[in-house]
């Protein structure tokens, strides 16, 4: 089986081509890897393409890692605005272009940031009435955190900083009501409606104007940091879909709702643990494995719940998958584990594993008062 090329065109940019569709960015080139090699692409000018098209040509990227040069090179044609094409011609996910494009932008906030030297948290200058209130916001918040059902992630954040610990409960805290909307034991009676009533909230605490403790929790972190309200209104739009949808019909629409729920919690705490002052990796790539991660970990929630979900009525697998592997709903609704579904769980788990692995390149560089095997 041919492994598909992914081609990029974003004007005079260097490229990447893969298979994966994470790309990091490395020594000033977009890389990623196909089939265990780095590759990059090159935009070469040709005056016979027409207006708005160039040709790409394609090598390994000895010039962008210590890679023995491999001397093919493959070419295609292909517009220059923004389109993404596999080498058969069919598109590429559409959904990791976009979750990637929010990268971008969270990356270039935080660099604005450390330029006006934002990064720098200070205490408010905030009257000592409204002082009180916010550390009561945030002592709630540590105490929802503390008693929630996942006591290691709490035990974590106790080994950072006590401002970055108050500003991830925070966040924790924000999406935790969240998700009780739509899975908490009224979820039934949730609407649409109710979800745009929280995306307003949501705006008047980034303006400072939160309606309760808990937000102004919060609306101080934001202020705090440069965190993207776009990565909380994507939040929300995964609690959306769980409102009106039961079914995802390929990886795609899948990878979209990952990035949703999970995905944003990554890029939403990554501005507030940081990046080592002595990293050499770029903040795009830092941010992506931050992406990765909360990629693989709501993948594998998935792979865990499949039984749970199911008797909700709700299947998060890939519905070409399944049908490729002879399997359809019934076969999950039944429980009956045969060979067909080892041999689908394994491909799924290949998968988590593989945005596992795109996630610890990229970990290591967190800032080491946020990393927990450093601040023992």
């Amino acid at each position: 089986m041919a492994v598909p090329l992914v081609w990029v065109a974003a004007g005079s940019q260097e490229l990447c081509c893969s298979e994966r569709f994470q790309p990091y960015n490395h020594g000033g080139y977009v890389v990623s890897r196909i089939a265990g090699t780095k590759l990059i692409t090159k935009l070469v000018s040709h005056t016979k393409l027409k207006k708005n098209r160039v040709r790409l040509s394609v090598k390994a990227a000895s010039e962008v890692s210590s890679a023995h040069f491999i001397s093919e090179s493959v070419s295609r044609t292909t517009d220059l605005a923004g389109l993404v094409t596999y080498d058969s011609g069919r598109p590429m996910l559409s959904s990791e272009k976009k979750a990637y494009d929010v990268v971008l932008k969270q990356a270039a906030m935080v660099k604005k940031a450390e330029k006006s030297q934002l990064l720098d948290v200070k205490p408010h200058l905030v009257p000592t009435g409204n002082l009180q209130i916010l550390n009561e916001a945030y002592a709630r918040c540590r105490e929802v955190c503390a008693n929630a059902d996942t006591k290691t992630f709490y035990l974590g954040t106790l080994l950072m900083t006590p401002e970055r610990q108050r500003a991830i409960w925070a966040i924790y805290v924000w999406g935790s009501r969240i998700d009780e909307l739509v899975d908490g034991p009224n979820a039934s009676h949730i609407t649409p409606k109710a979800l745009d009533r929280w995306e307003q909230r949501l705006q008047d605490l980034f303006n400072g104007s939160p309606h309760d403790m808990v937000d102004a929790a919060l609306s101080d972190t934001v202020a705090r940091y440069p965190v993207d309200i776009q990565l909380f209104r994507d939040m929300i739009e995964g609690m959306r879909m769980d409102l009106t949808k039961s079914r995802y019909k390929n990886f795609d629409e899948l990878y979209l709702y990952c990035y949703y729920v999970a995905g944003t919690v990554g890029l939403m705490t990554v501005p507030i643990m940081g990046i080592a002052p002595e990293s050499q990796a770029t903040t795009e790539s830092v941010y992506n494995s931050a992406l990765a991660l909360g990629i693989a970990n709501q993948l594998t929630n998935i792979l865990r719940d499949v039984g749970e979900d199911a008797r909700r009525g709700r299947i998060y697998l890939p519905q070409d998958e399944l049908a490729q592997s002879g399997l359809c709903d019934e076969d999950i609704f039944s429980g009956k584990v045969t060979n067909k579904w080892r041999s689908f769980m394994k491909d799924q788990i290949r998968r988590a594993r593989m945005f596992f692995d795109d996630a610890e390149k990229g970990m290591g560089f967190i800032d080491p008062l946020s990393q927990d095997i450093r601040c023992n």
